[in-house]
């Protein structure tokens, strides 16, 4: 059997990559600049560039290994996020400590069981999901949102095209839970097997923005962008064999669909393709 050449591919991939930013008319260029109110502000060939937040959407909390961003919620609408992989158990806890201050609610990313058990003995309101290895601490009980709490709120579908693709698909919906986004759930739907796909579309069409997770070739994203008229937001996964390339291939050609409806996220990010959805359906 011939082995891929991955090392040749990624460097051609980056030549191309290296190519078109080169050589793009939109990059931001920042120059500093000050306004007519002699505000220092960034300019760039895309236009103005809103001067940095001031006041409460500054304050951060320094603890030992970390400087906690408590003023991300001010700023972003959502508050600062832990990446879980890498941190220890009491890391964890100091940073969610001034989080808690200024949120009801830090999720945790990236957790493995045994950190989740011990913050579970350290905060009084947990929930851990292995699938996505997700943990939410909270100051009351950790409750999801649906259209029963939350009447007239925007939705968004979480798809999986695979079961296998479930853990990026589990990490987008803890994700927009923590947003306080009403999810509704549809796993094993992918093209092998169409019918599948054909009996969810009613209830497709009724969301508000569509998270499909599919790895392999990555087709699923598509075909779903052609039967809603909302953002799909694709999220490759690394599932399958030898020529997926853990991932790469579902990517590339989610980004070249020829659906227009389609956006895509990095490989497995679920919290990336979670984030997005519930940013937009939060405008609603």
């Amino acid at each position: 059997m011939v082995a891929f050449p991955v090392d040749a591919f990624a460097a051609m991939l980056t030549e191309v990559l290296v190519a078109r930013v080169g050589s793009s008319r939109l990059l931001c260029k920042r120059q500093p600049q000050t306004d007519n109110t002699g505000q220092s502000v960034y300019m760039s060939e895309t236009g103005r560039v809103p001067p940095e937040p001031h006041g409460a959407g500054r304050a951060m909390a320094p603890v030992e290994g970390a400087t906690v961003d408590t003023g991300r919620q001010i700023r972003c609408g959502f508050g600062e996020v832990i990446y879980g992989e890498g941190k220890s158990a009491e890391l964890i806890a100091r940073i969610a400590d001034p989080l808690l201050k200024v949120q009801r609610e830090v999720l945790v990313t990236r957790l493995d069981a045994a950190e989740a058990e011990w913050l579970a003995t350290r905060f009084v309101h947990t929930r851990y999901r292995p699938a996505a290895r997700t943990l939410r601490i909270s100051l009351q009980e950790v409750v999801d949102p649906d259209r029963t709490t939350h009447p007239g709120s925007a939705v968004v579908a979480v798809v999986t095209a695979g079961s296998t693709d479930r853990p990026a698909a589990e990490e987008a919906r803890e994700t927009l839970a923590w947003m306080g986004v009403p999810t509704e759930w549809f796993e094993d739907i992918g093209v092998a097997g169409p019918q599948r796909l054909q009996a969810a579309v009613p209830r497709l069409t009724g969301c508000d923005v569509i998270v499909v997770a599919a790895g392999m070739e990555g087709a699923l994203p598509s075909v779903v962008a052609g039967y809603v008229s909302c953002p799909v937001i694709a999220l490759p996964t690394s599932t399958g064999y030898g020529a997926a390339l853990g991932g790469l291939t579902a990517m590339m050609g989610m980004l070249t669909s020829c659906a227009a409806g389609v956006a895509v996220v990095n490989i497995d990010a679920g919290f990336k393709a979670g984030y997005l959805a519930g940013m937009i359906a939060t405008r609603k």
